[in-house]
Parts: structure tokens; C-alpha cells; sequence
């Protein structure tokens, strides 16, 4: 029997990157968005039946052009990982706030985009799961991290109200929330004070924060429980992390 559709987004290192490893070896078809479609070629998948597709989750044609591509190819979408995000972290006080709209369009547009896209027809298969990366950021306050804090506290909100909306459709919305991960997200932040602070709470933990594919095994252990079972969020940081 031919596996159904996962759309990730944000595929080309990190949590999507690991995330795209383990849906690759269960054999299902993928499509891989992101900004960075030759990074995401060079990961070690076998792409039979992978489609990579360049898309910007704010630029909703875009985003919705490579879905129904995939759609057309491989059949409805199954799963939607609302994986892209940016963290640029900076001080209130003097960030600018061109920071905080790219996180804001990103972090929240982005999810609500993909939702509406897959949203439809997985009401009228009375089928289907979303998965949206949020951060314990979406349940606590961090230092330095205000507008991103605003921004993954909105896709805590947003799944949980979505998911009241479709859950007598029998359609799953879930989150998971990581704690400080080995990702690429430090690799855009502007403010030197704020990575330095960052590193230094870092190196409380032990100089090491957790790894993306404990994150990605989270993801595949929600989506393969049954339909009519939702896990509707799951917290998941390093033992060592304080805060």
C-alpha cells in the first residue's frame, strides 16, 4: 500500500532536516520546502519519491503552488509539518523592528498559511495531522527573546484554537515545544550581547543543548499514533536545561 503525502517545511537543516530522515525511511513520499533547496539536495535521503520545491512559507502563491505540485504527484497531504522558523534574538530596547516583523511573518504567518492550505481537504477526508514547531518559548518567557516569545506564544494560541475547530472532523493539530536545540537558528542573530548570553547558558547545561532528531522521533511518535488519537503537545528539552 502506498504511504500517504508529508509536506515539511523548513527542510534544509535542523529539526526538518531529521524530520525528513526518518519520514524518508518509512517510505513516505515527502515534499521539502525551504529557501535553501540546494542544502536540502544534499542531505543523505534517497529521493525517489521526494519533491524539493524553493518556497517562502509568507509568500502564500508560492507556498501553495508547491503543495498542489505535490498533491497532483502524490495525493493528498497526510501530514503538514509547519517546521520553518527564525530566532533573532535582541533586546527590546534597541532591536529593530524590522527583526520582529521577520520572525512574526515567519513564525506565525508561515504556520497559518500551511494550515489553511492542507486545512480544507483534510476536513473533507475527515483525515489528517498538523504538526507545528513551536519552543518552550511558547509557554515561558526567555531574556532577550521578546518578539520571539510573541511570536511562538501566537502558534501555541493558534493550535490550539485550530485544533477545537477541527477536531470533530477527526483532523489532528499538535505542537511540539523543544528547549534549546543544536540548530542553525543562533546562526541570524544580529545582537552580539544577546548570543553571548545565549552561549554562556549554554555552557550551563554543559555546552551542549538537544540534538534535532530526539525532536524529529517526537514528531513521527505523534503522527503515528491512530487518527482518533491526538497527542496534542509535547514539551521536549534537554534534561539539563533549567529554564
Amino acid at each position: 500500500m502506498n504511504k500517504p503525502l508529508v509536506v515539511i517545511t523548513g527542510a534544509s537543516s535542523g529539526f526538518g532536516a531529521e524530520i525528513a530522515k526518518l519520514f524518508n525511511a518509512a517510505g513516505n513520499p515527502l515534499l521539502l520546502l525551504g529557501r535553501r533547496v540546494e542544502k536540502i539536495k544534499a542531505l543523505p535521503l534517497d529521493f525517489t519519491n521526494i519533491m524539493v520545491e524553493k518556497a517562502d512559507v509568507t509568500n502564500y502563491d508560492e507556498f501553495q503552488t508547491a503543495i498542489n505540485k505535490a498533491v497532483e504527484k502524490f495525493g493528498p497531504v497526510d501530514l503538514l509539518v509547519n517546521n520553518a522558523g527564525v530566532m533573532l534574538l535582541g533586546n527590546v530596547r534597541y532591536q529593530d523592528p524590522k527583526e520582529w516583523q521577520t520572525m512574526l511573518d515567519t513564525n506565525v504567518m508561515g504556520v497559518l498559511n500551511g494550515t489553511q492550505i492542507v486545512l480544507n481537504s483534510m476536513v473533507e477526508r475527515h483525515s489528517g495531522t498538523i504538526i507545528n514547531m513551536s519552543s518552550l518559548a511558547g509557554k515561558k518567557t526567555f531574556v532577550n527573546h521578546a518578539a520571539y516569545v510573541a511570536s511562538k506564544f501566537g502558534v501555541h494560541g493558534l493550535s490550539e484554537t485550530i485544533r477545537e475547530e477541527v477536531s470533530g472532523q477527526n483532523v489532528r493539530i499538535s505542537l511540539v515545544a523543544p528547549g534549546a536545540a543544536e540548530t542553525e537558528l543562533l546562526t541570524h542573530v544580529t545582537d552580539q550581547s544577546a548570543l553571548t548570553d545565549y552561549q554562556s547558558w549554554k555552557d550551563s547545561m554543559g555546552g551542549t543543548t538537544l540534538d534535532p532528531k530526539h525532536v524529529a522521533e517526537t514528531v513521527k511518535f505523534i503522527y503515528d499514533m491512530p487518527q482518533e488519537v491526538n497527542i496534542r503537545e509535547i514539551d521536549i528539552a534537554a534534561t539539563r536545561q533549567d529554564s
